[in-house]
């Protein structure tokens, strides 16, 4: 299927777009190679894996992600496509930091490539607070936001299989991201004290 016969993502439903994802990347979890070369042609400054004492991270200049909260509907994950590290799990959108980007930036900019949300600027969410994991040479940030208006997320790259408000209550139940995982104590202990 050429990229103009493609149903935009927002008009496709959950299932549709698993089996969108199980077409490209195949039964075995391989990625095809029109897949490799469209995620190649979209790298980054930042993108690369960086090895320190305490493991092999995705990139150069550190990684954030920006977990938004709506009192209404909970908090955004994001289902990762298979192929992906820790593929298959629910964690929050965000990536690799950009060449002179700050953890924010860099947080916002990812969390709108893959999700469509917030804008650019900011402007429809309100900074409460970061948690950072320091990996001895790389580090994660992970942002924490309040939306001021209902967002309308959408699935806006191939690194999501679905994404999802889920409420705080049940976030714990859901296959978490190992690092979302250790870190969501914490974090929701900021948003219940917000």
């Amino acid at each position: 299927m050429s990229s103009s016969d493609r149903v935009p993502e927002e008009g496709r439903s959950a299932e549709e777009r698993r089996q969108a994802l199980a077409r490209e990347v195949g039964a075995s979890g391989r990625m095809d190679p029109e897949l490799r070369a469209h995620l190649r042609a979209r790298r980054r400054a930042g993108d690369g894996w960086v090895e320190t004492p305490r493991g092999k991270f995705w990139g150069l200049f550190g990684a954030a992600g920006l977990l938004i909260h709506d009192p209404e509907r909970g908090v955004l994950l994001q289902h990762r496509v298979h192929w992906s590290a820790h593929g298959g799990t629910w964690g929050i959108p965000g990536g690799a930091i950009d060449a002179g980007e700050t953890a924010l930036t860099g947080a916002i900019r990812e969390c709108h490539e893959e999700a469509a949300v917030p804008r650019l600027d900011g402007a429809d969410i309100r900074l409460l607070d970061s948690h950072v994991v320091d990996m001895e040479g790389w580090t994660y940030t992970t942002v924490v936001a309040r939306a001021l208006e209902p967002l309308r997320e959408q699935v806006n790259d191939r690194e999501s299989v679905e994404l999802r408000w889920v409420p705080l209550d049940e976030v714990a139940g859901y296959p978490l991201h190992p690092g979302f995982a250790a870190a969501w104590p914490q974090l929701r202990e900021v948003l219940e004290a917000a």
